[in-house]
C-alpha cells in the first residue's frame, strides 16, 4: 500500500513511529477494513492494540454505525453473558428490566473484544454461535435473535498454550483468527522509542504549560537498551513522572535509572504468539537455554553461600555444649523440585544442589546464645519455634485479603493494585471462600 495512506492514518489516530512491522500492521488493518472478515490482534500488554480496531471500523462500510470497545477481562464472570447478549426481566436476581446487550445494540456495527482470551468457556460457545450463524439467545429467554455484527478481537495471551490447557476453544480461535495482526513490542521498535518519548514530553508540556523534558545522548541510548516490559503504557507513565517530578529539564541516564530504567541485558522476555502465518518472536539477546543455565548457576551459588553460613553458625559462634543442637539450628528442608519448562526440552527438574533454608529467628537466637556464653551465663533456655513456610495459595489468599482491606473492600481498586482483572479477583475470592 502507498506509504502516504499509512502516514495519513498515523496522523489521524496519533500513531507515532516508522518501524517496519508497525507499518505492516497498519497496512493489514487498512486492507481488511472494507471486508467482513474477523480480525484477531495479538501483542503484549501496552503495545497499543486498541487503535487498530478503530482504524478498521472507520475505514469499513459500517463506519456510520455503532462501535463498542469491550474489555472482556473487566466483566465479572457472573454477568458477562448478560452484558454481551442481554437478558430478560426476572431471569436472575437483579434483572429488573430487559437488557439488549452489546450484540443487540451494535447490530450492523463493530464490536471490539479486548482481552478475548479471558472469556469463560460457556461465553466462548455463545460467541462462536454468533460468529457462525449470527444468532444468539438472551439470558433467561428462548427466542433466537439475529444480529449483524463484525468482531475485532485482541489478546495478550499465548492462544496456542491456552488451547492446549483447555482454557480457550480451538474452533473459536480459528473463527476469530481469520486475519491475524501482530503488534510489535516497544523494545523492538528502535528509534520509535525516542520519537514516542518526545511526543509524550510535548503533550505533557502543552497540557500543564511547562518546559518539555529532553534527552541527553546517554539517556537516549539507555532508552534503546531497556526492555520495556510495560511497552508504550510504561513509557508514557515514565515521561509523565519525569516531566512533573524532575527539576531538571535535560534528562540524563542517571535520572532515568532513578526512575527504574536500567541497562541490564536480561530484562523480561516477550510473548511468543503462534498459530498463524506470522509469529511474534522475542528478539532479546538471551534465550531460554541461557536462562536455564543461569538458574542452575544461581541455585548452586545460593547452596554454597548458605552452606558456608551454616558452617559459620556451627563453628564460629562458640556455642556452649550445654545448649543442645536442636535449640539453634539451620533448617535443612526437602523442598519441592523446581520445574523449568523450555521450548527446547521437556520439563527439567532441578534438584541439585539441595537448597538450605536458613530461619532468621533461629540464627538470631544462636547469636544471643553466644553472647550469654561470653558473659558467663551458662544456664540458657532458648525456645525453638518452628516456622512453616506459607504455600503459594496461602500467600495469594493473604495478599488478596490485605489488599481488599486496604481498599475498604473495593474490588475494582483491589484488582488494579494486584494487577489482575476484576473477574479473576472475583473468582479467587470465591475459590478461597473469602467473605469480605
Amino acid at each position: 500500500m502507498d506509504d502516504k495512506i499509512i502516514q495519513k492514518v498515523k496522523q489521524r489516530y496519533g500513531i507515532v513511529g516508522n518501524y517496519e512491522e508497525l507499518n505492516r500492521s497498519i497496512d493489514i488493518a487498512i486492507q481488511v477494513a472494507p471486508t467482513e472478515l474477523s480480525v484477531l490482534i495479538c501483542g503484549e500488554s501496552g503495545v497499543g492494540k486498541e487503535v487498530l480496531p478503530r482504524v478498521i471500523h472507520d475505514n469499513s462500510a459500517r463506519k456510520h454505525n455503532k462501535y463498542f470497545a469491550i474489555n472482556c477481562g473487566s466483566l465479572p464472570e457472573g454477568t458477562i453473558d448478560s452484558e454481551l447478549f442481554g437478558h430478560k426481566k426476572g431471569s436472575f436476581t437483579g434483572a429488573l428490566d430487559d437488557r439488549e446487550g452489546y450484540f443487540g445494540v451494535a447490530d450492523n456495527g463493530t464490536l471490539f473484544l479486548d482481552e478475548v482470551g479471558e472469556l469463560p468457556l460457556a461465553t466462548q460457545a455463545r460467541l462462536l454461535r454468533v460468529l457462525e450463524t449470527g444468532e444468539y439467545i438472551r439470558v433467561g429467554e428462548s427466542e433466537v435473535r439475529k444480529t449483524n455484527v463484525r468482531i475485532v478481537a485482541a489478546t495478550n495471551v499465548n492462544m496456542q498454550k491456552a488451547i492446549r490447557e483447555g482454557k480457550f476453544r480451538e474452533d473459536l480461535y480459528y473463527r476469530l483468527n481469520t486475519i491475524p495482526i501482530i503488534m510489535p513490542p516497544l523494545r523492538e521498535r528502535g528509534r520509535d522509542i525516542e520519537l514516542l518519548f518526545i511526543k509524550f514530553a510535548y503533550d505533557i508540556s502543552e497540557k500543564y504549560r511547562i518546559e518539555p523534558v529532553r534527552l541527553t545522548e546517554d539517556a537516549r541510548m539507555l532508552l534503546l537498551k531497556y526492555k520495556w516490559p510495560g511497552n508504550i503504557r510504561q513509557l508514557r507513565n515514565l515521561v509523565e513522572q519525569i516531566s512533573i517530578i524532575s527539576k531538571e529539564r535535560e534528562i540524563t541516564s542517571d535520572i532515568l535509572r532513578h526512575y527504574g530504567v536500567t541497562d541490564d541485558t536480561i530484562g523480561k522476555t516477550g510473548l511468543v504468539l503462534k498459530g498463524s502465518t506470522h509469529e511474534m518472536h522475542n528478539t532479546d539477546s538471551h534465550s531460554y537455554e541461557k536462562e536455564r543455565d543461569m538458574l542452575f548457576q544461581l541455585l548452586s551459588s545460593i547452596g554454597k553461600e548458605v552452606k558456608e553460613l551454616k558452617e559459620f553458625v556451627h563453628n564460629n559462634l562458640d556455642i556452649p555444649h550445654s545448649v543442645s543442637h536442636d535449640r539453634y539450628h539451620v533448617i535443612e528442608e526437602d523442598t519441592h523440585p523446581i520445574s523449568v519448562s523450555t521450548p527446547y526440552s521437556h520439563d527439567t527438574t532441578l534438584q541439585d544442589p539441595k537448597p538450605y533454608i536458613v530461619n532468621d529467628s533461629h540464627f538470631q537466637r544462636a547469636v544471643d546464645v553466644s553472647f550469654h556464653h561470653e558473659s558467663g551465663i551458662q544456664d540458657v533456655d532458648v525456645e525453638t519455634v518452628e516456622e512453616t513456610p506459607m504455600s503459594n495459595k496461602e500467600l495469594m489468599k493473604k495478599n488478596i485479603i490485605d489488599t481488599l482491606k486496604r481498599n475498604n473492600g473495593n474490588r475494582r481498586k483491589a484488582a488494579q493494585e494486584l494487577e489482575i482483572s476484576e473477574r479473576t479477583l472475583f473468582r479467587k475470592i470465591k475459590e478461597y471462600g473469602l467473605n469480605i
